[in-house]
């Protein structure tokens, strides 16, 4: 009798630990939901840079500089369907980079991901990055 009772109560434990990882940190808007369908492979991986620059292929680019890459990629029909941005060797993926990413993935109609210590999450737009 005892053991189902301590079963039920580490089961019990388990699905609260499980509630609180969920529901314990706010993310900022335009971000983060967990992808179900992650790629095998992204067309462009970006790196976060300081200064909110984007590391793209070994050159530190603005968010103007990013936007205009990707537009060139588009005119010269090179691959730009998915988008993965990563940490720098010495920076943070910060609330800026995510939302320039967020916000020129919606002008330009591709899709973002955010690796976060190994966890792969689509970004999309919501609350003020929508608009």
């Amino acid at each position: 009798m005892v053991r189902p009772a301590r079963m039920a109560a580490l089961a019990l434990a388990a699905v609260l630990l499980s509630a609180c990882g969920m529901f314990g940190g706010s993310k900022p808007d335009g971000v983060v939901t967990q992808a179900a369908n992650i790629p095998a492979g992204f067309d462009v991986t970006l790196i976060a840079d300081k200064d909110n620059q984007f590391d793209f292929d070994g050159a530190p680019l603005t968010s103007m500089d990013l936007e205009s890459a990707f537009r060139y990629r588009q005119e010269e029909h090179l691959p730009l369907s998915t988008v993965l941005l990563k940490r720098g060797e010495k920076q943070k993926v910060k609330k800026e980079h995510l939302a320039t990413l967020v916000r020129i993935a919606g002008k330009m109609g591709f899709k973002a991901y955010v690796d976060e210590s190994g966890v792969i999450s689509e970004l999309q737009a919501s609350g003020k990055a929508a608009e």
